[in-house]
């Protein structure tokens, strides 16, 4: 009996434990006042810098003080899976300590088909993925088509202003200006590939004295176009290809992403017609774009997730063999073979022959000026 009485009591207090104590710690939005929106971290140690200062035409004056929209993961408390509702962009910087630090900086632009962004797989999981090889994470946070803007536009922007943010800002955050790059994953692989060659159009057109941020390059040392949506050169479109456009890493799912492989091979066979150095893609045979269904009745994951275990789950690791192969894993300031390519490629003559675009930038480029 007594032993009954004690159970029955023990069950009561892990139920009233159960009932009154809440997860501590979990992120949520930042509250809403009559200033612009302020972003919080989604990880510990983020810092977070808006894209724009307050007032800059780039911005909606009617709804930059609206809230972020969180959805978390309902598997895993106080995981966010994605946000939505991005109003007041910004970027949140995850930087390495001084004895490991190479000085290189990537920029992720997560994916979501444009209606959300998909900052858990396509965003944190990279932060100590990264910091173990001394690179620096900045997770973008970018407008997006469902909340009334044009991805090809303003996202667009959001990524080329990000770079030249975390380059005004290098010295600060001990990150080295020339190994400061983006990589975009499905539709942010749409802003990634547009990066890679209509910086000098947006940086012309973001020059004026005003602009606290005018004169500084929006240039990618490098972009990495994951499993990617439509590039540029999507539709048959021929856009001019600047010389010094950056190397590029590109890796796809084949025959069962066949729509993402194509627009991954559309955008490697340009840059390999204009004789762009240092691209390197990796179609494999085996997968599917994140979210599609799989005969077991599961989900193909995304991100750096082991996918079963498949080689397409390792294409993390094949990009840091070409990150250390073009230098981007040395001390800072250290001028990588990737810059030495691109130097010794401008100061060639330029051939005919199979070459896809020109020096200059394409006139369907965004024009890097506000909406009306």
């Amino acid at each position: 009996m007594l032993a009954t009485s004690c159970s029955l009591l023990l069950l009561s207090v892990t139920v009233a434990v159960a009932q009154t104590a809440a997860p501590l710690g979990v992120p949520k939005p930042g509250p809403t006042n009559d200033a612009p929106y302020a972003p919080q971290p989604i990880l510990q140690g983020g810092i977070v810098v808006p894209l724009y200062p307050p007032g800059s035409p780039f911005l909606k004056a009617e709804r930059v003080r609206e809230a972020e929209q969180y959805n978390m993961n309902k598997a895993v408390p106080g995981r966010i899976s994605s946000i939505v509702n991005i109003h007041n962009p910004s970027i949140e910087v995850h930087t390495v300590d001084g004895g490991i630090n190479t000085g290189a900086a990537i920029i992720l632009a997560a994916g979501g088909g444009h209606n959300t962004l998909n900052v858990g797989t396509e965003g944190a999981d990279f932060v100590p993925y990264f910091f173990n090889y001394g690179v620096s994470t900045i997770i973008l946070r970018n407008r997006l088509r469902k909340d009334g803007y044009k991805a090809e536009v303003d996202a667009v922007n959001d990524a080329l202003q990000s770079i030249r943010l975390v380059r005004a800002h290098a010295r600060e955050w001990n990150i080295d200006p020339n190994k400061i790059g983006i990589m975009g994953f499905s539709a942010g692989a749409e802003l990634a590939a547009p990066a890679a060659i209509f910086f000098e159009n947006f940086d012309k057109t973001n020059n004026a004295p005003g602009d606290p941020l005018a004169g500084i390059s929006s240039r990618p040392d490098f972009v990495g176009i994951v499993y990617p949506g439509p590039t540029p050169f999507a539709r048959r479109a021929t856009p001019p290809i600047p010389r010094n456009t950056p190397p590029a890493f590109i890796p796809c799912a084949g025959a069962g992403d066949r729509g993402h492989a194509i627009w991954a091979n559309e955008y490697f066979t340009a840059m390999l017609n204009a004789g762009i150095p240092n691209v390197e893609m990796h179609i494999y045979g085996n997968g599917r774009h994140p979210g599609d269904a799989l005969p077991d009745g599961s989900r193909m994951s995304g991100g750096l997730t082991h996918r079963n275990g498949i080689p397409f789950g390792t294409w993390q690791d094949r990009h840091m063999d070409w990150f250390r192969d073009l230098g981007f894993l040395q001390k800072p300031g250290v001028e990588t073979k990737a810059a030495k390519d691109v130097a010794t490629f401008v100061s060639q003559p330029q051939r005919g022959g199979f070459r896809r675009g020109g020096t200059g930038v394409a006139t369907n480029a965004p024009a890097g000026v506000p909406p009306n």
